[in-house]
C-alpha cells in the first residue's frame, strides 16, 4: 500500500538473501506470466469508450506509464529483466485496449511517478498507489483494486515480534509506503511510553526490504497484503505471515490533474473490464481475488 507523503535462506548476509530473492522473483515470474502462468489477459475495444479518449492521449496510440517495477506481484521485471509484468500491469493492460491503446512502461523510482505526471512525462501512474487525502490534492485517482498491511517474519518468528508491541524491534519498509507512516506511529507510541524505539530501516526496493529479513537483519517488514504474501509463498519456505490483514484500501491509478476527461474515462473502461469479466480472470492468474473490487470510482472519499 503505497503512499509517497502521505508490498530467503538464513545465514547468507544481506547480499546473498538479495541475490536469492531475486532468484526466487525470477521463479515466480516464470510461474506466473505467459510461460507457464497461461496466455496473457486481454481486452476487446469498446469504440464509445475509445472515443472520449482525450486527442492528446490517443494521437500515439500509446499511454505512457510510470511503474516501480520493484513489487512483485503487482509490478516486477520478467526474466529478461526489462518486461514489466504482474497483476497490475496484466489490468491495466485490459484497461488500456479498451480504449483502444497500448499501455508502455518506463520503470521508475516509486517516488519519482507523481512528480513525473505532473511534468507531463506519464499519462499514467500505476504502481500500487493508495487512495489518500494528501494525494487526491496532487492527481486525480481511479479505484481499481484493494489492499491492506500484513506483516512477516523469518519462518517461527525468531525475532519474537508482536506486530501491535514491536518496541526494540528492527523492521522493514520500502521508501514511500503507507507503511512507513505505520512503523512510524507505532515507534512513536513506544517511546510516548518510555520503552525503546523501533528501528526502522528504509529500502528503495521491495525486494530488498524482504531480503533484510530473510538475512535476519531486520526482524520483520511491512508490506501491501498481496505483496507480503507473495514474497512468503517465494521465500522457499524461510518467511511466514504475521498477524491478520488490516487497514485495507483502495489502490488507484494516478493522473495529473488537468486530465479529469482521461480520468473519467479510465474509471469506465475499469468498470468495462469489471463487467466483462476480463477484470476477475486478470487477477485470478495472479492469485489476488481477494482485493477485487465490484465497482471504480474516481477520487473517492479516503
Amino acid at each position: 500500500m503505497r503512499n509517497l507523503n502521505g508490498g530467503r535462506r538464513a545465514a547468507i548476509g544481506v547480499a546473498g538473501a538479495a541475490v536469492l530473492v531475486l532468484s526466487l522473483a525470477a521463479c515466480g515470474e516464470k510461474e506466473n506470466s505467459g510461460q507457464a502462468g497461461g496466455p496473457a489477459v486481454t481486452a476487446s475495444a469498446d469504440t464509445d469508450l475509445a472515443a472520449k479518449v482525450p486527442d492528446a492521449i490517443k494521437a500515439d496510440g500509446v499511454i505512457k506509464v510510470g511503474t516501480d517495477s520493484t513489487y512483485a506481484p503487482a509490478e516486477f521485471l520478467d526474466n529478461d529483466g526489462q518486461t514489466v509484468i504482474g497483476f497490475d500491469v496484466e489490468l491495466f493492460n485490459a484497461v488500456a485496449q479498451k480504449l483502444g491503446l497500448k499501455a508502455e512502461y518506463e520503470s521508475a523510482p516509486f517516488d519519482a511517478i507523481l512528480p513525473g505526471i505532473a511534468s507531463g512525462k506519464y499519462e499514467v501512474g500505476v504502481s500500487s498507489f493508495t487512495i489518500n487525502a494528501e494525494r487526491l490534492k496532487a492527481v486525480n485517482m481511479v479505484s481499481y483494486f484493494s489492499a491492506g498491511t500484513q506483516w512477516a517474519t523469518k519462518k517461527g518468528n525468531p525475532g519474537g515480534v508482536d506486530a501491535d508491541n514491536a518496541c526494540g524491534k528492527k523492521v522493514a519498509v520500502q521508501v514511500g509506503t503507507v507503511q512507513v507512516d505505520d512503523i512510524t506511529a507505532r515507534s512513536k507510541k513506544c517511546t510516548d511510553a518510555g520503552k525503546p524505539a523501533i528501528t526502522i530501516d528504509q529500502y528503495q526496493a521491495q525486494s530488498d526490504a524482504t531480503a533484510a529479513v530473510v538475512s535476519g537483519k531486520d526482524d520483520a517488514m511491512l508490506a501491501d497484503s498481496p505483496v507480503g504474501a507473495y514474497a512468503v509463498k517465494q521465500s522457499g519456505g524461510e518467511l511466514e505471515l504475521l498477524g491478520d490483514i488490516y487497514e485495507s484500501a483502495p489502490y488507484g491509478y494516478a493522473v495529473n490533474k488537468d486530465q479529469q476527461a482521461f480520468a473519467e474515462v479510465l474509471k469506465e473502461a475499469v468498470q468495462a473490464v469489471i463487467s466483462d469479466g476480463t477484470y476477475k480472470a486478470a487477477l485470478a492468474k495472479w492469485g489476488v481475488e481477494g482485493g477485487a473490487i465490484s465497482s471504480s470510482e474516481l477520487n473517492p472519499a479516503s
